[in-house]
């Protein structure tokens, strides 16, 4: 088990994402994935409230609703969730109010007396700073929200985050979650600095590159190599010569510790500084053991350099 930054929440080093729970995983498969998850040692899910309301039909809070039914249905203790919010379509922004509001709904699709980790999911710059702030500091002293969070926010914002936060006494967050892969190594150079400058656990999503990091995309033309789903055509554009090469380091060293192509990724990932647990969604059961291993892998220094090497270069930049 992991230390969320500040915190004093245990978990394991890989956060299950609900992304794909009541849209690429319906119920029952959702709670397959979830109890094999579980069983393997898991006990960190995060979702979101906005999750999925792209599907057609949806309205968002579908991750939400199935995670909280599988809660209820196998009496779990110990499992951390964390949630978002400022995407749902009932619930976009920021403002004070629409926070709680969001919060309560969200603890309702989750049946919980507190939401474990509450991200603010996207920056707004419509609404001030220090409300923002101070709601999420007013859900804490409620009793709603064990501990905050932020996602997808700029290095100066965090930092302002935490300044209006220790000006009005409120709670720091004690989390960033950033995109942060193989392939997308930005995050190296502003938000870790400022993760490790506040003490906050650093949690990436996109953690296998849309999927382009289990090795199954191997063309630019994901349609024509055989893919159609609904992230294929992303994870596909990684599959330059340069992103091929970092698959073929990271299946060497996956061969030399018997794991999948995926266990590396996540492995490489929990070795960087101020990394927690990487994000992995599965939308099958036959994916949960290679998430699994990846949270239990360990990289040696010499197989960390090689793939920082490799990846020195990534596709994301062009």
């Amino acid at each position: 088990m992991t230390r969320i930054g500040t915190s004093d929440l245990d978990v394991f080093p890989l956060a299950l994402g609900g992304n794909v729970f009541g849209w690429t995983a319906d119920r029952d498969a959702s709670f397959a994935i979830l109890d094999a998850f579980h069983a393997g040692g898991g006990n960190f899910i995060d979702t979101a409230d906005s999750y999925s309301a792209w599907v057609p039909g949806h309205t968002g809070g579908e991750s939400e609703r199935i995670i909280g039914e599988w809660l209820a249905s196998r009496n779990h203790t110990g499992v951390t969730v964390a949630t978002k919010v400022s995407q749902h379509p009932e619930y976009k922004g920021l403002a004070a109010a629409n926070v709680r509001a969001a919060a309560e709904a969200s603890l309702e699709r989750l049946g919980v007396e507190s939401i474990d980790l509450y991200y603010a999911h996207f920056d707004d710059a419509e609404t001030p700073l220090e409300e923002t702030v101070a709601a999420f500091g007013q859900l804490v002293s409620d009793g709603l929200v064990r501990y905050t969070a932020v996602s997808n926010y700029s290095a100066d914002r965090i930092r302002e985050w935490v300044r209006i936060a220790r000006d009005l006494g409120v709670a720091e967050p004690v989390a960033v979650q950033p995109h942060y892969n193989l392939v997308h190594r930005e995050t190296e150079n502003d938000i870790i600095p400022v993760a490790e400058e506040f003490h906050l656990g650093v949690v990436p999503y996109f953690a296998l590159a849309k999927g382009f990091l289990t090795g199954k995309y191997r063309s630019t033309d994901a349609e024509a190599d055989g893919h159609s789903s609904p992230r294929a055509a992303a994870a596909a554009t990684y599959a330059t010569p340069q992103g091929l090469q970092i698959l073929e380091v990271m299946e060497r060293i996956g061969a030399a510790h018997d794991v999948p192509l995926a266990s590396v990724a996540l492995a490489w990932l929990r070795a960087k500084p101020a990394v927690v647990a990487p994000i992995a969604s599965a939308s099958t059961l036959a994916q949960v053991p290679a998430l699994l291993a990846g949270a239990t892998t360990d990289l040696t220094a010499d197989e960390v350099a090689e793939l920082d090497d490799v990846s020195e270069w990534t596709p994301a930049d062009m």
